[in-house]
This record gives C-alpha cells, structure tokens and sequence, in this order.
C-alpha cells in the first residue's frame, strides 16, 4: 500500500462514494488508488465545475462533496468554486496535488503555494507532509467543514508524499471509524427570554434565512410553524424550508428593499429571525424602526452584528432543538394577527398574478412567464437549480416551492456559471426526480462545456437557456444608474445545433403556450435536453420596472 491507496481509504471510511475532478501529472497515483477503490472517480471538463458538483453534493446532502485538481493552473481554476462553497456554506472538501517537496525535479515549472492561495477561501487548508498524518487529517477535514458555520476545507498532496509505502496494518489502525455529532443546545435562560419576547408580541414574523435551510431542518421548522400559527417568509437562499403551501407563507424577499413581502416586514413588531447568514444580502428590512420593531436571532452561531442586523435578543444552538423548545412553550398560547393574515392575501394576489392562467398563450415570452411554465411541469420534490442573472429574482418572487432545497439558487457568492454544475450533481444523486437548470446565456456559456460531461454520465437532466444575448443584469444597473449601454451584449451561438453537437437534445420555442409541453416532453423522453427560449427583453423590462419599482406600503391593508 501507498499513501495514496491510505487516502482513498480515509475517504472511504467517511462515506465518500464519488469524487468529481480533473485528472493531471501530479494526483495519477491518487486516481490509480480511486480506481481501484468503491469510489468513483468523475472527470469533467473544467476545475471550477468538479468543486460546483461537490458543493452542491454537501448542499443537498449535509455530508461533504470531494473534488480533485492537480497543482497549478489546475490548482487556480478551483478558486471561484471553492469561494462558491465557503460563501454558500456548502460543505466540500477540495484535494489538490503538488510538486515533490522533497526533491522537485522540475525547478519552479507550474509551482504555485496553493495553501496560501487557499487560505482565506477556506475553513481549514493543510499540506500533507506525511502518510502518517494522512487519517487524521482527512478526519479533521470532514468535521471543520460540517461544524456550524459550514464550508470548503482543502488538503495538499505533494508526489512524493502520495507515493509512500504504508504498511498495511497501519492503515487498518489509523482508520478509526467516524461518529455523529450533536451540536450543542441553546441554553434554557435563552429559550425562555425569547419565548416571553415573542408572547408578549402583537404582530410576530418568522424569517426563515440561509442556515435555516439544512437538510434534516425541513421538519422541525415546519413543526414550529404549524405549532405556534406565526406567519413566516425567508429569503432567497432560506426559500422552501417551510412549503410555501402554507397558509401562514408570505413570500420570498427576492430583494433587498421595495419587495411585496416588505409589506410584512412593515406591520411586524417582532421579527423571529432562524438561521439569518450575513453573506446574503443586506436585509435591510431589518433595519431598526425607532421604539418599534424587535429582532430575535436564532442560529447555530451568533449573530453577525451590523447597521441592517443587530438583534435585542440571541438564542444560541442546535436550531432544531431551539424551534422545538420554544413550540413547547408557545403551541396554542398565541393569536395570530388577523391583519398580517389578511395581508397575506393581498400579498399572494400580487405575487401569483401570472400564476392564475390568465395570460394569453400567444404573450411574449417573459420571465414571469417562464416561471408559470416551470412551475406547471415540476412536480413538487422536483428540483431547479439557477445560475445568476436577471431572472433569480422572478424565480425567487414567484416559483412555489413545496420542500427544501428544491430551489438551488447562490445568492452569497452569486457567480455566474454555477447553475450547470449543480443540476448536474442533483441530477447524479437523484436520479428518479426531475432536475432543471435554468441559466441565462451568459452563465451558461461559461460552463456549456459540461454538456459533454452530463451526456457521459448518462443523466436525466433538462438545460432552460434564457437568451437575450446580453449580460441582462448588469445592462440593467446600467439603465438604473444612468449609464449607457455598453459592453453587455454579445452574439450565441445556435443553442440547438450546439447542444446537438454534444449527443444532446436541443429545442428551440418562441412561443409561450410551447414552452410547458417542450419541457414535459424533454422529461419524459430522459436524457439531456437544451431549451433555448429567446427573451422578449423590452416587455420584461417594462414588466421589471413596473413590478420592482413599487412601495411596500401600498399593499398595506388599512386599520
């Protein structure tokens, strides 16, 4: 055995059944150990989509994704990837190989300090030096980058360190197996302090935030809501914690000021705030109104304080625990607000809108559109996967979600290029459940390459391309900030012959009432599917500026 053959079996021992990557000079004996392990190896088509698949792995699952480069430029094309994971808090760990330490044989040729590159990118970033070392480290890693608040961790593999003789037996007492961990528990002053703050309220909301969003919190959550009848709604990256079916929902706050659910936040004098995470946004519909609102902050770490977000009280812990103990203490104690549900309805009548089936079929294509059409083809544990553009605020808005993490979006590191690679690794995990991308085409072409690597793995996997061809929103800040329109637009190629071209399927509509029965049609059939819909960018400009540029108060309803 080698100590290359003793990391594959590490990550064996930790429950690793895939590792995404790209292979190179430097990581062959790990990929020889991988392939003659459980572990499946997944080569793609560019660094910076194996850390997308393994964060969107630790995402969907809670138990770290694994990705492999080689040093280098292989090394640096994982950067945006890895910031995607850190800022997300997508548990991933990243193993890249490096030079010999002992003796490099080739100077200075591709040498890159690739743990100082790592390092403020990362929870944790180590260099192995040594075989013996190698369990321990591969141990440490998996539990830094599950421990609250969660992220990327990075290990190094010199050559020369991989390809040391490890005795057998070693190996055998070095892999200790691993254990759960319980997160520690709130403490019961806490617990009390925002159980009498949250009775003695008039009109409380709950705000469901990022880390309210963990897999396993789905339950206990929606317990809490349907214990103590407080309405709630959630951010971007909180969306679908709690099934927006409920008649307590009031909607996504998509932005970060002028949004309906605003409207909420206005009427609310004590926000209960689970699992809030300052990479998002600034929420500034937190901002303190003065001798009014009140903010109680409930999370796995201590509040971030800042000019939008410094709560009057702290509930500590495990947040499962924490929404379960305060239910005990609130089930059936608490009168809803009749105005705040009142609200709701006129809330659910802006936000639907389209949603009622009242749009001519031969309506130029918008995005509000589009998200009727996907709603009505993705059944309820179907999974959506955004890149970043214009577009993630209208799906955000106005796409119900009835189950966690069955609207993948990135509103904390927010790049482009992402959407691709996560419907990718949704796609692999669950193969039984429908998965869509949607991705402008700008995102898109940055990652288009993986096409190739979905036909490979065989994937059931349908690919929505929303073309105006043009970076849609930052010509719109442009447009806002009185800027000319420069520098955004750009020529696509024929998405149908491109996604062809790679063993695909492509489509192309142009028609609203064709979209619904395109995409249903792309499911049923399996496989990969491309859907190149051509936006109509002056009616969903005129659409954006009358839905996005609107007061809060004026879906107030009247005392």
């Amino acid at each position: 055995m080698k100590a290359s053959d003793l990391l594959v079996k590490a990550l064996e021992n930790m429950g690793v059944d895939h590792v995404t990557g790209v292979p190179g000079e430097e990581i062959l004996d790990i990929i020889e150990s991988l392939h003659n392990s459980k572990i499946r190896f997944i080569p793609v088509r560019h660094e910076q989509t194996a850390v997308m698949m393994a964060a969107t792995h630790g995402r969907l699952t809670g138990r770290p994704g694994v990705c492999l480069a080689t040093c280098g430029p292989g090394a640096l094309n994982l950067v945006t990837g890895v910031a995607y994971a850190q800022l997300g808090a997508m548990p991933a760990l990243i193993i890249t190989g490096q030079k010999p330490i002992s003796a490099p044989p080739q100077s200075r040729f591709q040498l890159i300090d690739t743990v100082s590159v790592m390092r403020p990118l990362t929870k944790m970033t180590r260099q192995i030096v040594s075989a013996a070392s190698i369990p321990t480290l591969v141990r440490e890693a998996f539990r830094v980058a599950t421990d609250e608040r969660r992220g990327a961790v990075h290990l190094e593999v010199p050559k020369d360190v991989a390809t040391e003789d490890v005795a057998t037996e070693m190996a055998e007492v070095a892999l200790a197996p691993s254990h759960p961990i319980d997160r520690p528990v709130a403490a019961e002053a806490a617990i009390e302090h925002a159980a009498a703050m949250i009775l003695s309220a008039q009109s409380p909301l709950i705000m469901i935030g990022a880390a309210g969003n963990r897999p396993g919190l789905g339950e206990p959550l929606s317990e809490f809501v349907r214990r103590t009848q407080i309405p709630f709604c959630d951010t971007q990256m909180g969306k679908g914690a709690v099934t927006g079916a409920s008649s307590l929902y009031l909607g996504t706050a998509a932005l970060s000021e002028r949004d309906y659910v605003h409207a909420a936040i206005d009427r609310a004098d004590l926000i209960i705030s689970i699992g809030h995470d300052a990479v998002e946004k600034p929420p500034f519909l937190y901002e303190k109104i003065a001798g009014g609102l009140k903010v109680i902050h409930i999370g796995y770490t201590p509040a971030s304080v800042e000019q939008v977000f410094h709560p009057d009280a702290e509930v500590v812990g495990d947040i499962s625990s924490t929404v379960t103990a305060l239910a005990d203490r609130l089930g059936g104690r608490l009168e809803p607000d009749p105005g705040m549900l009142e609200l709701r309805q006129s809330l659910l009548e802006r936000i639907n809108g389209i949603n009622g089936g009242t749009e001519e079929a031969t309506s130029s294509m918008t995005v509000r559109r589009i998200v009727h059409a996907v709603r009505t083809v993705m059944p309820e544990d179907g999974i959506v996967c955004l890149d970043n553009g214009e577009y993630k605020i209208e799906f955000a808005r106005y796409y119900l979600t009835y189950a966690p993490n069955t609207l993948l979006l990135d509103n904390a590191l927010a790049t482009m290029g992402a959407g691709l690679p996560s419907a990718m690794m949704a796609a692999e995990l669950y193969p039984e459940r429908r998965v869509l991308a949607v991705c402008g085409d700008g995102g898109f072409m940055m990652n288009s390459q993986e096409m190739e690597t979905a036909v490979r793995l065989r994937l059931n996997l349908v690919v929505l391309i929303l073309d105006n061809s043009a970076y849609g929103m930052i010509r719109r800040k442009q447009r806002e900030e009185g800027f000319a329109e420069y520098g955004t637009t750009f020529t696509n190629p024929d998405f149908v012959a491109y996604a062809n071209s790679y063993g695909a399927t492509g489509h192309c509509v142009t028609a609203v009432r064709d979209l619904a029965p395109t995409l249903e049609a792309a499911f049923k059939a399996g496989g990969v599917h491309l859907v190149a819909v051509p936006i109509d960018d002056s009616e969903n400009k005129r659409v954006l500026i009358q839905e996005h540029h609107h007061k809060a108060s004026d879906i107030e309803p009247e005392e």
